[in-house]
């Protein structure tokens, strides 16, 4: 397959589920894809040291992040055969509720779809120069830090 062509994957603020709709219509013509999969990463009311978050100010090294969005994306194209990947992260203030990350993934079949859109998300948690700065509504904050999904991570 031929190496695709890299893509700015930020965007500013929150990303609305209208733009989440919208890319899922964007595929509704292309009629050898079986299954999509999705991940959206909403900003949660965390309370932490007994304050409560009301958003992440999320800052990047944004060539470098898109220079490793675009390493992950290819591959995941290669290990899973995949029709199509987007992935959009935010960047600046996204407040409690707001969606932060959408990984979208299509293939012929739903293993496929399923399994890349884990995969990516995992690789993007680990790998990907994006920093956020928990807000709490006392004004404080503290750096979000980025475990594994096996229980327990913030």
């Amino acid at each position: 397959m031929a190496e695709k062509k890299m893509k700015n994957c930020f965007v500013e603020g929150p990303i609305e589920p209208a733009f989440v709709a919208e890319s899922l219509q964007h595929h509704t013509h292309k009629t050898t894809i079986g299954a999509h999969s999705m991940f959206l990463g909403q900003v949660r009311a965390d309370t932490i040291n007994n304050q409560v978050v009301s958003g992440i100010e999320y800052t990047a090294y944004a060539e470098m992040a898109n220079n490793q969005f675009h390493a992950i994306r290819e591959a995941a194209f290669e290990q899973f055969g995949l029709t199509c990947l987007h992935i959009y992260h935010s960047l600046g203030w996204v407040p409690v509720g707001g969606i932060s990350l959408f990984v979208f993934t299509s293939s012929p079949h739903r293993g496929a779809a399923m399994e890349a859109c884990t995969y990516l998300v995992e690789r993007i948690k680990k790998e990907v120069p994006i920093w956020g700065k928990e807000v709490f509504e006392t004004g404080d904050h503290t750096w979000k830090e980025n475990l594994p999904s096996n229980g327990g991570n913030r």
